[in-house]
C-alpha cells in the first residue's frame, strides 16, 4: 500500500536521526505523530484511496456508457427490503445489496430473493460492528471472513465487494481485503438517509451533479421514517430512478462493471 513504504521510512529515519542527532527528537517524534495521524484521518474519510484501492466511482468505461450504481445497505430487513425489491423491479433497476451476514442468517429467503430478482449481494461485514475501524487485523479479518462466508453458503454467490461498516476503517484492511479478493468500494455520493427523514433533501443530495459512474447509497436497514411514518427510502427509490432515467442512466450492479469477463459473467448469470 502507497502508506507503508513512506510510513516506514519516516521511521527508520526519525530513529536514525535521533540517534545520530539526539537534540532533533522533539521535530522527529513530531514528524511521525503527524505521520500517523494522517493515516488515521484517511481512514476516517470513506472516500480516501491513502490505505489502499477503493471504489469512489465504476470504472471509466461503465461511466463512459452513462451507468450509475445504485446501492443499498444494512439490510436484508424484512419489513423494508420487500418493497424495495418491488420498486426496483417496476423501474427495471438492478441494485447492489450491501448485506450483514447476520441478517443474512436471520432472513435467508428473503436474501435469495434479492439474488433471484437479478441484484448482487455484496459483504457489509458480518455485524456491522459500529467499532469496525478501531479492530485489529485478526478481528478484522474474522467480520469479513464470517460475512463472506455466509453470504455465500446462503445465496450461492461469493461476494466482491466489501463496504467497511459506516464506510470507516483503518490501515489493516487493505490486507485483509486483498487475502478475500475483495474490492473495497465506497460511494460517490450518500443521502444520509438513516438520519435525514426527509426524503427531498436525501434525493436532492444523491441527484446533486448526478452523472455517468456514479456510485450512490441508500439504506432498506435502518431507514429514517418520514414524517408520515414511512421509510425514507420508499419515497426517495422511485424518484431516484425515475431521474436517472431521464438523464439516461442506466442503474448497473457494481459487478457487472469488473474487468475480469468471467467475474461479470458470473454476477449477470
Amino acid at each position: 500500500m502507497m502508506w507503508k513504504l513512506p510510513t516506514a521510512a519516516l521511521h527508520v529515519t526519525a530513529a536514525a536521526a535521533t540517534v545520530v542527532h539526539p537534540h532533533v527528537w522533539p521535530w522527529a517524534l513530531g514528524a511521525v505523530a503527524a505521520n500517523h495521524a494522517t493515516i488515521t484521518a484517511a481512514g476516517l474519510w470513506p472516500r480516501s484511496r491513502l490505505l489502499g484501492p477503493n471504489w469512489t466511482r465504476l470504472p471509466d468505461a461503465a461511466g463512459a456508457d452513462r451507468s450509475v450504481a445504485v446501492s443499498i445497505d444494512d439490510g436484508p430487513d424484512p419489513e423494508v427490503t420487500p418493497r424495495v425489491l418491488d420498486i426496483l423491479a417496476e423501474h427495471g433497476a438492478q441494485a447492489t445489496f450491501f448485506c450483514i451476514g447476520t441478517r443474512i442468517l436471520a432472513h435467508r429467503d428473503l436474501a435469495r430473493e434479492i439474488v433471484a430478482r437479478g441484484h448482487t449481494i455484496e459483504n457489509h461485514s458480518f455485524s456491522h460492528p459500529h467499532h469496525f475501524s478501531l479492530f485489529g487485523p485478526r478481528a478484522m479479518a474474522a467480520q469479513v471472513e464470517a460475512g463472506q462466508e455466509v453470504i455465500t453458503a446462503v445465496t450461492g454467490h461469493a461476494p466482491r465487494f466489501f463496504r467497511a461498516p459506516a464506510g470507516l476503517r483503518n490501515p489493516f484492511l487493505d490486507d485483509v481485503l486483498r487475502r478475500f479478493g475483495l474490492h473495497l468500494a465506497s460511494w460517490t455520493r450518500r443521502g444520509f438517509d438513516t438520519v435525514t427523514n426527509d426524503p427531498e433533501l436525501v434525493l436532492q443530495r444523491l441527484t446533486h451533479r448526478l452523472a455517468g459512474g456514479d456510485i450512490l447509497v441508500l439504506h432498506d436497514g435502518n431507514s429514517a421514517r418520514s414524517d408520515a411514518g414511512r421509510p425514507v427510502i420508499y419515497d426517495v427509490l422511485p424518484r431516484l430512478l425515475d431521474a436517472l432515467a431521464v438523464r439516461q442512466l442506466t442503474p448497473v450492479t457494481l459487478r457487472s462493471t469488473l474487468f475480469d469477463p468471467a467475474e461479470s459473467a458470473t454476477a449477470s448469470a
